[in-house]
């Protein structure tokens, strides 16, 4: 029989010719394994998704207890089924008074689809503002208003009626009129570089959308859930948005997003027409019970505002020539190399080492690290120290 690899290569689609290509077998915590019994120190955590890393035994054990009951059972909103309910009331509980209502989806990138469809709703208007180098998915409307034409080219005529801003660019803010349905942001732009919001940024996004009508809704489907050292990254910045939109860490290593708001915007997409929006497997229980058990943990623990401690300790030990910047908050960095091949060597060489890291979309110099919440002190120090090493060789 043909090896699996080979298997991977013919039978599953890719999405790139080059795919990192490791066979895993086993996974723990911060460590993957693979099928030559070879561990590596997970600095990517599934790119964002695994917050507690891998089996978290809380999350194991919440996912078991729900199969011994059922699995799916009806499409989305038809049933009452615990799991998502009290999901949805803990995240409410956690986030202004305003944000009250959740829609479970099953991914980052339907919940951004559902946000857009409720703000043009909401508001009986068409245009939507992004901003430059913005990811928000890769459907037809989170790709409308991703802020990158390379990437999108191919697969045009997208949505029309998306203007585009630049992130941080407080004259530009004159674009968003009362023609506005709504402004989608990254609270932090991830595929860009791990852009963060600067000079009350956010505050005057929000304060022009109040100001022309228009709802402001922000992505976090990345840097949430802990991951900057608030529950949401827009904590930070004394600002909270008509819709939230939230997936990756909250789903304990399985797939989910979600998007949030008053609940006198969100019936909007049960009436006139019913069924404004609709899901079969979204609030799925298995997953709701995953999500409900990783929220409590990290909400019950310290790990949020150990993310902060965490950070300093890999600006401290991560200073090299090789590397321009460190880019980003938290347990979402960005090494900022001196170009693209550096980035490319040291992503292949850590891997040889035992230490996983992993590229940004869109800013071909950086190097992603945004590992498990729980990572250790120790095992950042280790994982430093290989990159470090990995470095030196690469300057010789």
């Amino acid at each position: 029989m043909a090896s699996l690899a080979s298997l991977f290569k013919d039978f599953q689609a890719q999405t790139t010719p080059y795919p990192m290509g490791l066979e895993i077998v086993h996974a723990k915590g911060c460590y993957l394994y693979d099928n030559n019994k070879k561990k590596y120190l997970d600095l990517v955590a599934g790119v964002s998704a695994c917050s507690l890393g891998h089996r978290h035994p809380i999350v194991v054990r919440a996912i078991k207890r729900q199969l011994g009951k059922y699995l799916h059972v009806m499409v989305y909103g038809e049933f009452v089924q615990k799991e998502p309910v009290l999901l949805a009331k803990l995240l409410a509980d956690h986030l202004p008074q305003q944000l009250n209502t959740t829609y479970l989806t099953n991914s980052g990138t339907e919940a951004i689809e559902g946000a857009l469809k409720l703000a043009k709703r909401v508001t009986g208007r068409a245009e939507i503002i992004a901003a430059n180098k913005a990811y928000h998915g890769n459907t037809m409307g989170a790709m409308s208003v991703m802020g990158y034409e390379l990437r999108k080219s191919a697969y045009r005529p997208l949505i029309p009626g998306t203007c585009f801003i630049e992130f941080n660019n407080h004259d530009d803010l004159k674009k968003i009129t009362n023609q506005t349905a709504a402004v989608i942001l990254e609270t932090i732009q991830g595929g860009a570089g791990f852009i963060l919001p600067k000079n009350g940024y956010l505050n005057k996004v929000k304060k022009r959308c109040v100001e022309v009508g228009a709802m402001l809704i922000l992505d976090e489907i990345q840097p949430g859930i802990g991951r900057t050292g608030k529950l949401f990254a827009f904590m930070d910045h004394d600002v909270a948005p008509d819709i939230l939109v939230i997936g990756k860490g909250l789903g304990g290593g399985l797939p989910v997003g979600a998007f949030i708001a008053d609940q006198k915007h969100m019936v909007k997409l049960k009436e006139a027409p019913s069924l404004g929006h609709i899901t079969t497997f979204g609030g799925n229980p298995v997953i709701a019970a995953a999500c409900r058990a990783t929220l409590e943990t990290i909400l019950k623990s310290s790990l949020i505002e150990n993310t902060i401690n965490k950070e300093k300790l890999f600006r401290k030990l991560l200073i090299h020539p090789q590397i321009k910047e460190i880019r980003g908050k938290g347990l979402m960095l960005a090494l900022i190399m001196d170009d693209a091949k550096i980035a490319q060597l040291l992503v292949k060489s850590c891997i040889n080492e035992g230490v996983l890291l992993f590229f940004l979309l869109f800013e071909p110099a950086a190097v992603r690290i945004s590992p498990p919440l729980n990572i250790s002190e120790k095992q950042i120090k280790k994982a430093c120290n290989i990159i470090i090493k990995v470095l030196n060789q690469i300057e010789c």
